[in-house]
């Protein structure tokens, strides 16, 4: 057979094919949009790549150019290969600044396994350009090329990456356009479906070793008069929920243009306004859950009575959302800080090395509350222990180190009925006030029979139902939290403080171990697979007290606040980016990549679309809404990276 000779242009033809070949396919197996504005900027970027590639690949002799350009396409396709895994197990894309995640990946590393044997087939049809080359390898030849050559190349490649740029300015004025999210915006899923998978990885390789600073565009709501709900009314008869900071003296003593940005930022918000719900707890016990993979899928009047009971009555909540945005520890991060799970957040997060003057536990300590926490997994599964000691729980209890003495930690996953059972004595019969948190674990995935030791503890309370096995696995792993509440409510009734104290719980994330059509089996109404899949309930209940609906939109970065206000917690509501739900101010939820939802509808990132939910809203609210989420987005990041809170309350 006649040798084929990856030389001059071949390679440059080869590889662009390979290129667009790759990203072809990842959009069909991900169902994201082929035929759009970003197949330009796709293209361009392949025909840049592919000249680099050539250029780098023809210098040496036949043998090391050949090892060269098989390792580079070996590389190419394991990143995709690794945005396919990862979006099929998580659903959201990999970034470097995921990297702190290690532990979390290494302990479900056997999922990993299984998510690779089930997609198989995917990543076999991913990796064929190099599976090809490797057995055509004898057959290819690539010739060492001229310095001219080469240098024609380089130029080209500098042409064409200029080219690139120069597009970017094709409707550079549009919400989210190529341009804003290139210069000014980190939003990694958009980058992937507008750039493609390899762009986006080397925006975000650059941004990771050089930094990116993100563009704040400060706006109030005077710049749309319709959201302004802080009425002077109301004003006369609320005082705002914030603290005497003098941000005046702050920007006149500060050199730092970021920590300067940041405090023009917060000294141009408002606050919330306290409300006839302010200080409505007072004095009571809070019990506040995290909830493993906790959705409203499972609230069913039939298989979990006491979830129903509770999602439906005390305050209940019709519009509210968990944000799935990295994993556990994201929905951990939003619930406990009130900040948006943006990029960069994980490592100064899981260090425990910042300050936060409202630390939940901290706070309730200073309203002469004890405090406790358990968790029933390994305590120090994603730096859990140091988290939480920077929020001021100094009594951390998991497994290794003392609950394993309590509850049995060799199966998987532990059990939430073992673990109230196991703590209940240690805060009931407190002479003050006590706060208890609790992070369950029973409802963590894969769902099936054979792999969840919960699920298989309640297949026979799910048997007669017709959903596929992972949808009931699922089912009966919620079970057992909803066995867990129900003995939590019994024991503060026996010890006659059920009317005292207050019960709250906010799932990290919905069941991504099931896919989209298995949710849909078990869901009321079909559910798209960036919004709808989270919505969720925030339980917040006590016994003593009437029914509450609200309507107004929340999410996972509200609880914090809307907790504080009822239990009278003194903080700055300028500060934390989620609001009081219960406050005058409009409702919002942000998703990962920069959709979210209001009380006046859905906005859509990926396709720029809006839908409201009664009416039409004109363009400028769309747009100046667009500029208070991406704020909110950056100054929870900005918050976290420069420890913003000891820069201001230290």
């Amino acid at each position: 057979m006649k040798k084929f000779k990856l030389k001059k242009y071949n390679i440059i033809i080869f590889t662009f094919l390979i290129f667009i070949y790759l990203e072809f396919v990842f959009r069909l197996l991900t169902k994201n949009s082929i035929f759009n504005i970003s197949i330009l900027y796709i293209v361009i970027y392949a025909l840049f790549l592919s000249n680099l590639i050539s250029f780098l690949t023809t210098w040496f002799k036949e043998k090391v150019n050949k090892i060269i350009y098989f390792i580079i396409t070996g590389i190419c396709c394991f990143i995709y290969a690794l945005q396919l895994c990862i979006y099929k197990m998580f659903g959201f894309y990999f970034e470097l600044s995921l990297l702190g995640a290690t532990d979390q990946v290494a302990s479900f590393a056997g999922d990993g396994i299984k998510l690779i044997i089930e997609n198989i087939l995917s990543i076999l049809v991913v990796f064929l350009p190099l599976f090809i080359i490797i057995v055509l390898k004898k057959y290819i030849v690539i010739k060492k090329t001229n310095i001219k050559l080469n240098g024609i190349k380089l130029i080209s490649s500098i042409i064409l990456f200029i080219l690139f740029i120069l597009c970017l300015n094709i409707n550079s004025k549009e919400i989210n356009s190529a341009k804003s999210l290139y210069n000014d915006v980190n939003n990694n899923e958009l980058n992937i479906k507008k750039f493609g998978v390899l762009n986006a990885f080397r925006i975000d390789f650059k941004r990771k070793i050089f930094g990116f600073e993100e563009k704040v565009v400060i706006v109030t709501p005077g710049d749309y008069p319709e959201e302004d709900n802080n009425s002077s009314e109301e004003e006369v008869k609320y005082e705002y929920n914030n603290l005497d900071i003098d941000f005046d003296e702050l920007l006149e003593n500060e050199n730092n243009s970021t920590i300067k940005m940041m405090h023009e930022y917060f000294n141009n918000e408002t606050g919330t306004l306290q409300n006839k719900y302010t200080k409505y707890f007072e004095g009571k016990n809070l019990i506040l859950f995290m909830a493993e993979s906790f959705n409203e899928i499972a609230v069913r009047e039939d298989l979990t009575p006491t979830l129903y009971k509770l999602v439906n009555s005390g305050f209940k909540f019709n519009n509210f959302y968990t944000p799935t945005i990295s994993s556990t520890i994201g929905g951990e991060f939003q619930e406990l800080t009130g900040l948006v799970a943006a990029s960069g957040f994980l490592s100064p997060w899981k260090s425990g090395e910042n300050y936060y003057p409202f630390g939940i536990a901290t706070s309730f300590e200073n309203l002469g509350y004890e405090t406790y926490a358990y968790h029933n997994h390994t305590y120090t599964f994603q730096s859990r222990n140091k988290y939480l000691a920077s929020l001021g729980f100094d009594n951390f209890l998991g497994c290794k180190n003392g609950l394993e003495n309590r509850i049995n930690c060799n199966i998987w996953p532990e059990s939430d009925v073992e673990m109230i059972k196991a703590t209940f004595d240690d805060y009931k019969d407190s002479e003050k006030p006590f706060f208890t948190y609790y992070v369950t674990v029973s409802g963590h995935g894969d769902y099936g029979f054979n792999y969840s030791a919960m699920a298989r503890k309640h297949k026979e309370d799910v048997k007669d139902l017709d959903y596929s096995e992972k949808a009931l696995a699922y089912l009966a792993s919620q079970i057992e939290l909803d066995q867990a509440l129900e003995l939590l409510i019994e024991k503060l009734d026996e010890a006659g403080i059920l009317e005292d104290t207050v019960i709250a719980l906010v799932g990290d994330h919905y069941p991504y171990y099931l896919s989209l059509d298995e949710v849909n089996e078990i869901a009321s109404y079909k559910k798209d697979s960036v919004v709808e899949i989270n919505r969720s309930n925030f339980i917040l209940w006590n016994s003593n007290m009437e029914a509450v609906e609200i309507d107004k939109v929340g999410s996972q970065i509200d609880v914090l606040p809307t907790i504080y206000n009822l239990f009278g917690v003194k903080y700055d509501s300028r500060l934390i980016i989620g609001k009081d739900i219960l406050s005058t101010e409009p409702g919002l939820a942000i998703f990962g990549n920069a959709s979210w939802v209001s009380d006046k509808g859905t906005y859509l990132s990926s396709s720029n679309k809006f839908v409201p939910k009664d009416g039409e809203v004109d363009s400028e609210y769309i747009k100046y809404m667009n500029n208070i989420v991406s704020n909110k987005i950056i100054m929870s990041k900005y918050i976290m990276t420069n420890d913003y809170y000891r820069k201001v309350l230290g």
